[in-house]
């Protein structure tokens, strides 16, 4: 086996310890709205060691996929992260059981979904093995889920839900595959996508 990936600094918005996540609910706790749910989320991961450094606005988005529950509350956020990618990716994961997720059923729904988008400009755990999850077909996406992490997030171009809320706090953070920024990739996106992200 070769060295382990390394990390390399970002061209926009910080460094290696620089990461992006997107914050989603679908199913209220009791007592609890879903915007509730994610701002203890985002205090959860200030206290967890991982600084929050910005949060976008609020926004009620379709649920993905069509048909799949009711309408979701969606932000982005900024954090700092000295360590591993796996470690906060188990930080993230702990976060969403302690506000009661279970992953039982892809895309299915959520009391709280937190997606590890990007950290700094890491490509990991190769490009070919991005590429390959990237190119994935539509049907496949909904069966198959990756045994290991895949930075930066395979689908988040693709994504308003994701894109929309990025775009008010990491416009300029540069796709390290595709090349482009954040602002560009939400640009890029067909309007009608664009118009069902509506801030609360």
């Amino acid at each position: 086996m070769g060295p382990e990936p390394q990390e390399t600094r970002s061209s926009a918005r910080g460094g290696i310890g620089t990461a992006l996540i997107a914050l989603g609910a679908n199913v209220p706790r009791p007592g609890r709205t879903l915007r509730e749910t994610l701002e203890a989320a985002l205090s959860d991961l200030a206290a967890g060691e991982a600084p929050v450094r910005a949060v976008s606005r609020f926004y009620r988005t379709p649920c993905f996929p069509a048909g799949a529950g009711p309408d979701y509350v969606n932000a982005a956020a900024v954090l700092e992260w000295d360590g591993p990618p796996r470690g906060l990716l188990d930080l993230l994961h702990a976060v969403e059981r302690a506000h009661g997720r279970e992953r039982v059923r892809r895309w299915g729904r959520r009391t709280l979904d937190l997606d590890l988008l990007a950290l700094g400009d890491a490509v990991l755990p190769d490009r070919a093995t991005f590429e390959a999850w990237r190119a994935l077909p539509p049907v496949a996406q909904s069966e198959e889920a990756p045994g290991e992490l895949i930075l930066p997030h395979p689908r988040m171009h693709e994504r308003a839900f994701v894109l929309v809320p990025l775009a008010e706090v990491a416009p300029g953070w540069v796709h390290p595959v595709l090349g482009a920024d954040v602002a560009q990739l939400c640009r890029a996106l067909p309007d009608d996508l664009r118009s069902e992200v509506v801030p609360l």
